[in-house]
């Protein structure tokens, strides 16, 4: 027998042990890998970002969904929270599933505990499970506060800091239903045409194909598809809203006239071609902050009772000054404090495991989609030379 005469008659079960090697490996040694961003998430990000650091501004996440759909849905609303946390703007979020509910409570609580200084009430506010769905997103059209009453703690929300400077849909203008069927219809039907509302989605891959004709029509100005469409929005936050410029001092809370200076910076066709952005996508474990001089001297300048420290720890590699964070002692970080050793490490660009989920998944499903269409191909290979010899015979 030939080589695709064999492929024929090759167990399925070693083709199953193929294909999950294919996704369990890559799963469990993540590497490197870019994925392009499309339109639809690029302009989603953008609008959110629009509203950095602006008090009347704000965006609404409705989850409408269960644990069955997480797998594809909850990264995405992690990196659209992270997004939020990070540029400072202000985030609601509501659903009208009971199953929802703690959905909602686990992905904020997952996210704010890498940013200490976010506040429920004040940063973002949770309304928890509303029942008569139609009524509430018509209510809010005209005023937030007296169709919602109470956020999910039972706090009155007209007394809630968050609120100053928010009423409708004037100023929480944009809504991200995320959902595992039918996405955004009652948001478009009826809060668009009557108050201009922006909407967008986030959905499962099987369900992208039903939502692109509203997305077309401009009733949508964004939409994530599935496990590729939350890689994507990692990427974004990344590149552009974790982004610190080792020169700049984040500390800072307002320029010469007064607008608070936001961390990242803004979104940048040209940033996401540019060679340089490789560095600041990728998922495998960092644990070197890499400077060029000027960099470096830029960034002790902001912690000069530091200096000593960090001239101690760097090295140089090439034209590159190098400061390796592994060998930072418990005794070197009480030295240095907390501010200055977050501030390294977050220079070695090395994203904690829940904010590249999704990057991760989609490397062991491209594996895996590869294998899979590589056995389609050889089967179909091995049954038309097997039919080509029985029509000689």
């Amino acid at each position: 027998m030939n080589f695709f005469e064999r492929i024929q008659k090759l167990d399925r079960r070693y083709i199953y042990i193929v294909v999950a090697l294919a996704i369990v490996i890559p799963l469990m040694i993540p590497y490197n890998s870019d994925n392009v961003t499309s339109p639809p998430t690029e302009n989603l990000y953008q609008m959110i970002d629009s509203f950095a650091g602006r008090p009347d501004r704000a965006i609404l996440l409705s989850f409408i969904h269960d644990a069955s759909t997480m797998p594809e849905l909850y990264p995405m609303e992690v990196a659209i929270l992270r997004h939020c946390f990070e540029r400072n703007v202000k985030v609601f979020a509501l659903t009208w599933s009971p199953t929802a509910a703690p959905i909602i409570d686990f992905a904020l609580n997952n996210v704010k505990e890498e940013y200490p200084d976010i506040k429920s009430g004040v940063d973002y506010c949770n309304f928890g499970y509303k029942p008569q769905a139609l009524a509430m997103i018509l209510g809010m059209g005209d005023n937030i506060a007296t169709t919602i009453s109470t956020d999910a703690e039972g706090r009155k929300l007209e007394s809630l800091p968050i609120m100053n400077g928010i009423t409708n849909y004037n100023e929480m203008n944009l809504v991200i239903e995320f959902s595992g069927s039918s996405a955004g219809g009652a948001w478009f039907v009826y809060a668009r045409p009557k108050f201009g509302l922006n909407v967008a989605v986030g959905v499962t891959a099987v369900m992208a194909a039903d939502m692109y004709p509203y997305l077309q029509s401009g009733q949508l100005i964004g939409m994530l598809t599935g496990l590729k469409g939350a890689a994507e929005y990692e990427k974004l936050v990344d590149v552009f809203a974790a982004y610190r410029e080792p020169t700049r001092d984040y500390s800072i809370k307002k320029d010469a006239n007064g607008y608070k200076l936001l961390p990242g910076r803004p979104f940048g066709k040209e940033i996401l071609n540019d060679a340089s952005t490789q560095k600041l996508i990728k998922i495998t474990t960092q644990t070197k902050a890499v400077f060029t001089p000027q960099e470096y001297a830029g960034f002790v300048k902001k912690y000069p009772q530091q200096t000593a420290i960090f001239d101690n720890l760097k090295t140089q590699e090439g034209d590159n000054v190098v400061v390796d964070v592994t060998k930072i002692t418990p005794a070197l970080r009480d030295q240095m404090g907390e501010i200055a050793f977050a501030d390294i490490n977050r220079m070695t660009r090395n994203t904690i495991y829940k904010f590249k989920v999704a990057r991760v998944g989609m490397n062991a499903q491209s594996v895996a989609h590869i294998m899979i269409i590589l056995f389609i191909i050889l089967g179909n290979i091995g049954y038309f030379i097997q039919k080509a010899k029985a029509a000689k015979v």
